[in-house]
């Protein structure tokens, strides 16, 4: 490895391997993904009984400490209340997040941790007026409220680095002047390693150390919007000199950022559209004319594949998460891991892309999978502007030839990993 390309940093040898340039996660959460860390996991869980065997044997054994776990999917098709989770745990405060994240769940000695204040729009009440136990999304306050501390993120940057990820892009919708505070710090303190771009909330300022990245557009179906106010938001971040990026998991969602995009002057280049979860074949034209785009995870085909063909009609699932359709129609497709809602692996996400299978081994719509050469375009480990004399030393020396190593293998081939010239993994 040449010199110039690493800068101060000792010369290495690479024996003949292959450098790729370091790979960035266009759209994760850190301190969500830092706290799962310390989270029981519910995801594997198939049964109310596994559910409630989890919680009562993981968790703390202080009394006074909340149980906080994530990665709960519906029992029987049913989303919990308090008095459901009282059966599970009633001893101390438990919080569960649901598999999407959008959902927090509650018990009844959580919920008197939070006092007698008058609850905000987020806290679902009952017919008497209390608080059902569900929260929906109401990260922001729930933190407030409790007063957490937010995670290091060292280990989180050190796993990430073991995976060949240079750069990321946290997509926090409710990131401001709070969360600019904790990034920055989490940088100078050598926690965080990676190159960072914030996207946030109107609030979010500029910063010396991360990027400002595109206002986040956070709405879903269970609380219609009207377009003219999210075309409002957009009008605010044009006067920022800001992108948009929209969160568009359903068709509804999709149809109103396009109509607010059109009500607020028109997309620009850069505006995205984040995860793309459904996208009906007849819109993809509409993407591509407003030049947008395409922030989609295709590891949620192999992590939540099962799940989509148990509940979803086969005639729906050519929409779910698509990729050639996109590529072949000159939508612009980067690609996020939504972590911790999904795997931040790049190198399993590679795989689904090519495969489209999910864990089980089922298929979901092979048409829209890519080929080794085009997943490794999509990913950026095959830009040859990475490697010009000048240009920043984000690389990755691999373990095996990069030909071996897209779309076949499930473990991170990345033997060390350079960040502005700097080994901040070697294996």
């Amino acid at each position: 490895m040449a010199p110039d390309l690493v800068g101060t940093s000792p010369e290495y040898d690479g024996a003949g391997r292959d450098v790729t340039p370091g790979i960035h996660d266009h759209h994760l959460h850190l301190f969500a993904t830092a706290a799962r860390m310390n989270s029981i996991h519910l995801s594997q869980c198939g049964s109310e009984a596994d559910v409630i065997r989890q919680l009562r044997t993981a968790g703390p054994t202080d009394s006074a400490e909340w149980i906080r776990a994530t990665g709960l999917t519906e029992i029987d098709g049913q989303i919990p209340d308090r008095h459901q989770l009282d059966q599970w745990v009633a001893d101390r405060p438990l919080r569960i997040q649901d598999r999407t994240g959008a959902l927090w769940l509650l018990n009844s000695a959580a919920i008197e941790r939070l006092g007698s204040a008058t609850y905000p729009p987020c806290v679902e009440i009952d017919a008497s007026g209390q608080p059902t136990g569900r929260i929906w999304r109401g990260d922001q306050w729930l933190r407030e409220v409790i007063g957490s501390a937010a995670p290091s993120l060292k280990r989180l940057s050190q796993l990430l680095a073991a995976e060949g990820i240079t750069s990321v892009t946290d997509a926090g919708a409710s990131n401001g002047a709070e969360e600019a505070h904790l990034f920055a710090e989490a940088i100078a303190r050598g926690e965080l390693t990676q190159h960072l771009t914030v996207m946030g909330c109107e609030s979010l300022p500029l910063s010396t150390k991360f990027e400002r990245g595109p206002l986040k557009l956070l709405y879903d179906e269970r609380d219609p919007v009207d377009p003219h106010t999210i075309a409002e938001r957009i009008c605010h971040a044009r006067a920022q000199n800001r992108n948009v990026a929209a969160h568009c998991v359903t068709i509804g969602e999709l149809i109103i950022y396009l109509e607010a995009l059109d009500l607020a002057g028109g997309a620009l280049p850069g505006d995205r559209v984040e995860h793309g979860g459904i996208i009906p074949k007849e819109m993809i034209a509409s993407l591509r004319d407003r030049a947008l785009t395409v922030i989609t995870q295709p590891d949620f085909i192999r992590c939540r594949g099962d799940r989509y063909i148990a509940t979803m009609p086969e005639d729906e699932r050519d929409d779910l998460y698509r990729l050639s359709s996109l590529v072949d129609a000159g939508v612009e497709v980067r690609v996020g891991s939504d972590a911790p809602y999904g795997s931040f692996s790049p190198w399993q996400a590679m795989v689904a892309a090519c495969t489209r299978e999910t864990s089980s081994g089922a298929v979901i719509s092979r048409g829209e999978a890519i080929s080794a050469h085009a997943a490794a375009r999509l990913f950026g480990i095959d830009d040859p502007a990475a490697f010009r004399i000048g240009a920043a030393a984000d690389l990755c020396l691999l373990g095996a030839p990069l030909r071996q190593c897209v779309g076949q293998v499930h473990n991170s081939p990345v033997e060390t990993t350079f960040i502005a010239g700097v080994p901040v993994f070697e294996r």
